[in-house]
């Protein structure tokens, strides 16, 4: 099963608007906000005519925003050569939170053995960011702040391989948090997202282990568990995991 988009659509409700001096990065810039936020739906028709008039570029600028995002895995190009928004692929979701638990175990860990004041002070203030996003209740914001909080406990490790293959694992699962934030907000209070992370700071500041490790867990089963039963809230009948 795969999450997309009822319709089709090639534009969000209230598209940004791109200067010319923006060039294709712009493009991209604009195209992955609205991806991300959701605004474009997965299984959305990315058509590069239609970008164009909407952007005022060339074809050309176009298709290289819809490479960079094609390598980010957030568009897929058809047999046909249509691009559309990459569906949210539910069936490898249960894949994915094992290899984010053991990253997110490993990297928590070794903040905890290694840190310096210096990585303390870092994580906490990326803490303080998260704090003032899920106040604004803007989920691109909170996904982006929770994003930086993981990798500033991730730096903290000292292991730039664990921090890279953790940062792509973030990456990849923006639109499930995403989703995941809308979740909690609408069935509980959003103030777990946020007791969670300053559990894992104490850990880290005290340098407790055995306790990171623990709480680096319990986070991301919790992300597996409310995912879940967003899921079978809303396609009860489709979703077998």
């Amino acid at each position: 099963m795969t999450i997309s988009g009822k319709g089709r659509t090639s534009v969000s409700p209230k598209p940004k608007s791109v200067g010319k001096s923006a060039g294709w990065k712009g493009v991209y810039e604009a195209l992955r906000h609205e991806i991300l936020s959701l605004k474009l739906e997965p299984g959305a028709l990315l058509d590069e005519t239609t970008l164009s008039r909407r952007f005022g570029f060339s074809r050309s600028p176009i298709r290289e925003a819809l490479i960079r995002l094609s390598s980010e895995g957030l568009v897929v190009t058809l047999q046909n050569r249509t691009s559309i928004v990459a569906p949210v692929d539910i069936a490898r979701f249960p894949k994915y939170v094992d290899a984010l638990d053991i990253a997110q175990r490993v990297n928590t860990r070794l903040a905890a053995e290694l840190r310096t004041e210096a990585d303390l002070q870092a994580i906490m203030a990326a803490q303080k960011d998260f704090i003032a996003a899920v106040t604004t209740l803007d989920h691109l914001a909170m996904s982006e702040t929770n994003k930086q909080f993981h990798m500033a406990i991730a730096r903290a490790g000292k292991n730039p391989y664990m921090e890279s293959f953790y940062e792509k694992l973030l990456d990849e699962g923006r639109r499930i948090l995403h989703l995941h934030f809308d979740y909690i907000e609408r069935t509980r209070d959003g103030k777990l997202l946020t007791d969670e992370h300053e559990e894992m700071i104490d850990a880290i500041r005290t340098r407790d282990i055995n306790r990171a490790d623990r709480l680096a867990q319990i986070h991301s089963r919790q992300l597996r568990d409310n995912f879940l039963e967003f899921l079978r809230k809303t396609y009860a009948s489709d979703v077998k995991l």
